[in-house]
């Protein structure tokens, strides 16, 4: 039986006078960027308790000194002398490696921002589910990867998830969760990404800096080339799927270049509601930080006038195959979906590094979920365990 939706009509989070204090995992990436910009307006209501990041040194420090958190976690070991330098003299605790990053995720928080990158999200995630807090999940490769084991989580937690993709920010902003009968339909939308309008054939000759390069998001290289791909919708879709226990059947994907629309719910009675605003991802991160209240944040005003108008499609199926790499995943399950996790990483890792075509990314993970057999995905270990097989099969694949 599907879970039932890990998105709760009730806070979890103080809605008292003292800030919440907030964790970050993933600091110094885009989203740890728009979530600490966030928090900057508003130094009464948010109090900073721990940072985290893999590689940047350098940035982790410089934000642990303006913002003063308990303590920082950095997961590459070889920085570790250096971080522990600058900060311990501040009395900041430094903590090492991934089980380093997975203290700095049980440390204490009313709200925990997930902002990892990928598949090594997924542990740092679900030790903040266990402590019974929100999380502000941006870690789609979590519910991905463990959709079923996350949920369950956090039903047993009494956690509370607050999606902060602007897609399933919008769903979760206009969704009538108490009747979910009446709902026929949703809809995420896509702006396409950098190649929309590409010659097909010459997908194959893209570059990863044309690949990176989006019309209206800022992002990390990873997710703009699964951006580029639509293999993030795909992602995207599958996150909603769990967030709001939605049967694949009433999920669907509509192409709108502008990313002013962020998603819509379909009613039974013909009618659909819509959240906008502009392209900015410190919008949703305000609403999940401050929800259920909302606060003034200094971002660009949607003026439809000035646009004058928007513009939708359907997805090009042939131009965007890992769309339904995704879908047939979801229907195929648990063991599929981390194949396709798995497989996209390890592909668009080998494409930043120019080892192999933009379209051999689609090809990779393909042949990997299809020679993937499925098998019980139970616990936390099985889903490691079918993700290291998956890149190991990737990494032959390529």
């Amino acid at each position: 039986m599907q879970p039932s939706s890990p998105v709760q009509p009730e806070s979890s989070v103080s809605t008292g006078t003292a800030p919440r204090r907030i964790s970050i995992l993933g600091a110094t990436g885009s989203i740890g960027d728009s979530s600490l910009r966030v928090i900057s307006e508003h130094p009464e209501r948010y109090q900073i308790t721990a940072l985290t990041a893999q590689n940047n040194a350098t940035k982790l420090i410089a934000l642990a000194q303006t913002h003063r958190p308990e303590l920082v976690a950095i997961g590459n070991e070889a920085h570790a002398a250096t971080v522990r330098e600058a900060l311990n003299p501040l009395g900041i605790k430094v903590l090492v490696g991934a089980q380093g990053i997975e203290e700095a995720a049980s440390h204490a928080a009313d709200i925990t921002v997930a902002a990892i990158v990928g598949a090594a999200g997924l542990m740092p995630v679900m030790q903040a589910i266990s402590q019974g807090r929100s999380v502000a999940l941006a870690n789609k490769e979590a519910l991905v990867c463990a959709g079923e084991l996350v949920t369950r989580a956090c039903m047993a937690h009494g956690t509370t998830l607050l999606p902060i993709d602007s897609e399933h920010n919008a769903i979760f902003q206009v969704l009538d969760n108490a009747h979910r009968a009446q709902v026929e339909k949703i809809t995420l939308t896509a702006s396409g990404g950098p190649l929309l309008n590409r010659p097909l054939d010459t997908l194959s000759q893209v570059t990863p800096e044309e690949a990176v390069k989006h019309p209206r998001w800022e992002m990390g290289a990873k997710i703009s080339v699964d951006s580029a791909t639509m293999m993030n919708k795909g992602l995207e879709l599958i996150e909603a799927h769990y967030l709001f226990s939605a049967p694949p059947s009433q999920l669907d994907v509509l192409v709108h270049p502008e990313s002013i629309i962020h998603s819509l719910v379909h009613y039974a009675d013909g009618s659909v509601l819509a959240q906008l605003g502009m392209p900015d991802m410190a919008i949703p991160i305000a609403y999940a930080l401050s929800w259920p209240k909302r606060i003034p944040v200094s971002t660009p005003r949607l003026d439809l006038a000035q646009l004058g108008s928007l513009h939708f499609m359907p997805l090009e199926k042939e131009r965007f195959p890992a769309l339904s790499l995704a879908k047939a995943a979801l229907d195929a399950g648990a063991s599929a979906m981390i194949a396709l996790n798995a497989a996209n990483e390890v592909a668009v890792a080998a494409f930043l590094e120019r080892k192999i075509s933009f379209t051999a990314i689609a090809q990779t993970v393909a042949h990997v979920v299809e020679q993937t057999p499925p098998v019980a995905i139970s616990t936390l270990e099985d889903v490691i365990e079918a993700d290291r097989l998956a890149r190991i099969h990737a990494q032959e694949c390529l």
